[in-house]
């Protein structure tokens, strides 16, 4: 081979498939170059090993959702800022989705339930509109768990107080459950959350917010995935 060509065309050579297949054993990830998943049809290749995996299969490539630990605040208004952060390196290492990584995974990814303003944790990206649907649409429905440091004082039968209904600008807020995980960290779960809310509930009382982290959302927790790192939702976890 002397000039360099199309790597679906290189595998209709090598396994004599179709042009339609060779391509979306592509994009699956089925095909490795000189080992490396290659996940574009227009890819050019010359006298490299192309190899298609044993277990290859023609079924579409299922849209993937992607777990990510958002380490510093980003701009509430620009909810996809975070996505910079999601990159192959920065796949977290004890993944254990069993989810191969392909360039597509990155494109298309829109970004669901936002952080509280100020605050770190586990923030959702996804190409699977029923997440997305979930995520958004359904928000009343998904519990958030939030960690909040606090300093100040806190109010006579102040905890009480953040347990029952509280109105912000108006909106009759959903009964939240707090409760003190130690003497400077509070525990909120709470759905539909407003924004500012965590932290008015707790102006409310007397106190002030030094720190928010997200831990969960629904049945899907932060863990340990380490901060700037993602994971793949693993297929057939809903929220």
């Amino acid at each position: 081979m002397s000039e360099p060509i199309r790597l679906s065309k290189r595998l209709i050579e090598l396994i004599r498939c179709s042009r339609s297949e060779a391509e979306r054993y592509i994009e699956g990830g089925w095909v490795l170059v000189d080992g490396e998943i290659i996940d574009q049809p227009q890819f050019k290749v010359l006298d490299q090993k192309i190899i298609l995996h044993p277990e290859a299969t023609l079924a579409p490539c299922p849209p993937v959702t992607i777990l990510l630990h958002q380490p510093s605040e980003f701009d509430v208004d620009h909810p996809t800022a975070a996505l910079s952060l999601i990159t192959p390196e920065s796949r977290a290492s004890d993944d254990n989705s069993a989810i191969r990584t392909l360039k597509r995974h990155f494109s298309r990814l829109k970004p669901t339930a936002p952080l509280e303003a100020g605050a770190t944790g586990l923030v959702v990206f996804s190409q699977d509109g029923r997440v997305v649907r979930r995520l958004v649409e359904d928000a009343n429905k998904n519990e958030q768990e939030y960690l909040v440091e606090v300093s100040g004082e806190i109010a006579a039968e102040g905890i009480e107080r953040l347990n029952a209904t509280m109105k912000l600008d108006g909106w009759k807020l959903p009964a939240a459950k707090v409760s003190w995980q130690n003497e400077v960290r509070l525990r909120f779960a709470l759905k539909n959350v407003r924004p500012g809310q965590i932290e008015f509930m707790c102006n409310s009382v007397g106190l002030t917010v030094e720190a928010m982290k997200r831990l969960r959302i629904g049945r899907v927790s932060l863990a340990k995935l380490p901060p700037g790192q993602w994971r793949y939702l693993p297929t057939g976890v809903l929220f």
